[in-house]
């Protein structure tokens, strides 16, 4: 039997040192996660570092994940403060009821959504090396309509085939902002992806020059104006890399990104035609909601 803990710690007794970190670690949830959402292991562990002069090394970086995994167990840090996620549920949703299907499509009027992005004069996504961030960063432009794409490290075949698809078949140019890390391994991503989306969309019949890959996180200007921790390249790694240190995205302070992904978005968003988007839609809901107040399964 395996001597790592399984289902729920009810009598954990951890050492005074584990109790100072998850202290600390409480600490950093309860600042950033109102506003942010959940944080990424990762994340935390570079708050601990900066904030609290945590040891910036892989056993320490372990030691963190071991104490977050009984700290959940034994219920002192909520299950969904932090993410760990690398699993799937696929289901067909289903319905007890056709007055239950009912409430749930007048709750579909209430959230209508239309493409926020309509009418602009680019197509804007947001791809981010680290899928554990994708639901912070979709909080942060959800109300633009932008959407979060990450399959984690180097993106799949397919699935840049079937993004490369959809660029080649809109009628507007799109713009990929992608946040990654400044590493051997992160510069290769971003390349990869620019290089075969770029190929792709030509065979598939539409303009390169319609797509663009910019790189808004992580840069060297961002490692020296925010004092990101950073660590030399790795020996083994022999990719080519320019840069003299290498830095995580997920180093950068969770409100900080989200602020530099909310203005790099803005940039590129015309105002009155995001506002007419929210207008139209707004009108619509309340139509949808009128005419189903009536309705009733017979």
């Amino acid at each position: 039997m395996s001597a790592r803990p399984r289902g729920f710690l009810h009598d954990w007794r951890p050492r005074a040192a584990t109790v100072e970190l998850l202290d600390q670690a409480e600490a950093i949830i309860d600042d950033v996660a109102p506003e942010v959402g959940a944080i990424t292991l990762r994340q935390l562990f570079y708050l601990l570092v900066t904030r609290f002069d945590y040891e910036k090394t892989e056993r320490a970086y372990k030691r963190l994940c071991e104490a977050l995994n009984r700290a959940r167990r034994a219920g002192w840090i909520a299950m969904n403060q932090s993410r760990d996620d690398g699993s799937t549920v696929l289901q067909r949703q289903s319905w007890q009821s056709g007055d239950e299907f009912l409430d749930a499509v007048r709750g579909n009027a209430r959230a209508l959504r239309f493409d926020r992005q309509r009418d602009q004069d680019r197509h804007v996504v947001l791809w981010c090396e680290a899928a554990g961030m994708a639901p912070q960063l979709a909080a942060a432009v959800e109300e633009y309509g932008i959407p979060v794409l990450s399959s984690g490290g180097f993106d799949s075949l397919t699935f840049k085939h079937d993004q490369a698809r959809e660029i080649a078949d809109r009628e507007v140019p799109t713009l990929a902002l992608h946040v990654g890390d400044r590493d051997p391994s992160g510069e290769h991503v971003h390349m990869s992806l620019s290089e075969d989306l770029a190929a792709f969309v030509a065979v598939l019949h539409g303009d390169p020059a319609h797509f663009e890959l910019r790189r808004i996180a992580v840069t060297d200007e961002q490692i020296e104006r925010l004092h990101l921790p950073t660590a030399p390249p790795k020996r083994t790694d022999r990719r080519s890399f320019d840069g003299a240190a290498t830095t995580q995205a997920e180093a950068i302070e969770p409100r900080e990104l989200r602020r530099i992904v909310r203005e790099a978005v803005e940039l590129e968003r015309d105002a009155e035609t995001h506002a007419a988007v929210l207008a139209d839609e707004a009108a619509t809901q309340a139509a949808l909601l009128a005419s189903l107040a009536d309705v009733e399964i017979p």
